[in-house]
């Protein structure tokens, strides 16, 4: 039991490192002010990691639009996900008999894991960011909240918006693209 409490916490803890590094370079790309709110609480997050990292990144990397710091984070803490994750359950599966074998499947197997990570809090993050926006447009559409979903989530909204019609007008687009979001998350477990 104390292991699979352990499990939970640290993958609550990866998740929100790692979702904080990709909004970080998400926000960074939309270039959305990180003076405010959530700015300011993804800085705090990921400082620790992004700016030893952005220090030693060549600098035609680091004046690119991308902040390949921030991205470059979040695959680092999925790493580290992967492996503790791992540690801990071979810990609790009480299967650690080393050897070359071995050596190769975590080689192998720990990459994988992270990828599948990633894809996890990207697709999770972005469903909880288009239903926020989804559920204030309906409740407190002049928000400061609201404007700043907007602006996070537009760039995947307005290719939608263009594919699939207004019904009464109501946007449908956002419904779709929640519904895309949780086939993913399906498709990724």
């Amino acid at each position: 039991m104390l292991i699979r409490i352990l499990a939970f916490l640290l993958e609550t803890a990866f998740f929100l490192l790692i979702a904080a590094a990709l909004l970080r370079a998400w926000m960074n790309w939309l270039r959305i002010s990180m003076t405010g709110q959530p700015g300011r609480f993804v800085m705090a997050l990921t400082d620790w990691l992004v700016k030893p990292l952005r220090r030693s990144l060549p600098k035609t990397v680091t004046r690119m639009r991308l902040d390949w710091a921030s991205v470059l984070a979040a695959i680092l803490m999925a790493l580290a996900y992967a492996l503790l994750a791992w540690l801990l359950l071979g810990a609790m599966a009480g299967a650690f008999d080393g050897g070359l074998d071995a050596g190769l499947a975590i080689f192998l197997t720990l990459p994988l894991i992270a990828l599948k990570f990633v894809l996890r809090v990207i697709l999770q993050t972005l469903f909880m960011l288009v239903l926020g926006f989804a559920i204030l447009s309906w409740v407190q559409p002049g928000s400061f909240v609201y404007g700043l979903l907007g602006r996070l989530t537009e760039p995947l909204l307005a290719p939608l918006r263009r594919v699939v019609p207004a019904i009464g007008g109501v946007d449908l687009s956002a419904l779709v693209l929640l519904l895309a979001l949780q086939i993913g998350l399906m498709v990724l477990t």
